[in-house]
């Protein structure tokens, strides 16, 4: 057998916002490759932040498993890099290379990366340095990521081809005029990413490497306007998953069963061949893909602790149900996990600082998909919210989840924000190493 390679394509902060998922974000590129392979219009990210959700999906296991609980460059890590894919997957033979954003890692030297590309993350160079790469012959099979980071704040102007008369604010969001030019730009940089990928794309094509290259085109969570991002709302950890290459994917499918970042580790070792390691906490793709089964998952668990402040949160979603819970015991939101944005200023204008925050919430996915009435306070939700309450605890303790033990501590040298702040961009602390 012919070892396939592997094209990881990834962009910061666009949850499922580009064209294949129905919203009006124009991404041709994004559009042909999943025409051309098998999209999962409910896959979701372990975690709705940056550094937590990467790792995940490289390692196969939930942040409070694999040590990344925060956000790389502001202190946190992996326990053990020898856990990213790039290292079971050299045994098989696999020449790893980087190209672009990663965020694993504050050097990305410790990932262990055969060859380091190029780092940055914008389109203009990441994305020209990613084609040479592939029309120079690489080592095969390879492990290649490639990283967009243009769609994370700050956004570019809208051109005139993201009219903001034209646009619509995202879900949670009021429509008007603030917004959707918030949202005009947005749009900007995601066709700026299409882009991108579209030329890495090309030149795989090009390079007569398409055949035989699994491409897994995803993001790390939702998009970076309030309620979304760094939210275990679906508007902050549903992520698109378009996947293109040998094992089936191909076809243009659709599937709609619930799935995870974490499910691509195991899914690559069934293609490959090779034993997975026992550590992994999702499941193949591949029963979805044959046709063997409707669903894998009957519950998809996502987390929040640090991201620019601490927020501990955990989640459980079953087809029907969403609850959420705080651990944190405030009843204001912590506006220092919203980047900075138009849109956010809209809802600080409005009071968004002192609305309170909920420490159970319970929502009915089918009636509710927008999950705006938390029924954990209505008596006739009372064995639903038992139900979901037992599946998050059972989950808890057979992850070993450290928030069982009470506050989780960042490492010495973290720099985290004041929960109580307004902004990402103020002053941090510096955790100390008493």
């Amino acid at each position: 057998m012919t070892m396939p390679n592997i094209l990881y394509l990834h962009t910061h902060d666009m949850g499922r916002y580009a064209q294949p998922y129905g919203h009006a974000v124009p991404t041709p590129n994004i559009q042909n490759l999943a025409e051309q392979g098998v999209t999962f219009r409910n896959c979701f990210c372990s975690t709705p932040t940056c550094s937590a959700s990467r790792a995940a999906l490289l390692t196969g296991t939930h942040p409070h498993n694999n040590g990344m609980l925060g956000l790389a460059h502001r202190g946190w890590s992996l326990y053990d890099y020898s856990w990213h894919v790039i290292h079971t997957l050299r045994p098989a033979g696999y020449h790893s290379a980087l190209c672009g954003v990663q965020h694993v890692a504050k050097d990305p030297k410790v990932i262990g990366y055969d060859e380091i590309v190029a780092l940055g993350g914008k389109v203009a160079d990441v994305a020209p340095k990613a084609v040479e790469w592939l029309r120079g012959s690489p080592p095969q099979p390879f492990f290649f990521s490639v990283g967009f980071s243009d769609t994370h704040r700050d956004f570019r102007q809208p051109g005139p081809d993201e009219d903001p008369r034209w646009s619509r604010a995202p879900d949670p969001l009021p429509d008007n005029e603030i917004t959707r030019r918030d949202m005009a730009a947005f749009k900007a940089e995601a066709r700026e990413v299409d882009r991108g990928m579209g030329m890495v794309l090309d030149a795989l094509e090009g390079a007569g490497l398409a055949e035989n290259t699994i491409v897994i085109c995803t993001t790390d969570h939702g998009i970076a306007f309030p309620a979304m991002k760094c939210n275990l709302t679906d508007h902050g950890t549903g992520v698109m998953l378009i996947v293109r290459g040998p094992g089936g994917f191909a076809g243009g499918k659709v599937l709609d069963a619930m799935v995870q970042h974490l499910d691509l580790f195991p899914t690559l070792c069934e293609i490959i061949g090779i034993e997975k390691p026992e550590r992994l906490q999702g499941k193949s793709l591949l029963p979805l893909v044959r046709g063997e089964a409707e669903e894998i998952h009957d519950a998809i668990f996502t987390e929040v602790t640090y991201h620019a402040a601490y927020e501990p949160q955990r989640a459980v979603r079953t087809q029907r149900w969403k609850y959420i819970r705080r651990f944190d015991g405030r009843s204001r939101p912590v506006l220092p996990n919203c980047d900075d944005s138009p849109s956010k200023d809209v809802w600080l204008q409005h009071g968004w600082r002192k609305r309170p925050v909920a420490p159970e919430q319970l929502y009915d996915l089918v009636f509710d998909p927008n999950e705006t009435c938390n029924l954990a306070g209505d008596p006739s939700m009372g064995a639903v919210l038992e139900e979901m309450r037992g599946r998050l605890d059972r989950w808890m303790h057979a992850t070993n989840d450290p928030l069982l033990q009470g506050e989780v501590p960042a490492p010495p040298g973290a720099r985290v924000n004041d929960p109580d702040g307004l902004s990402p961009r103020e002053p941090t602390q510096v955790v100390s190493e008493g």
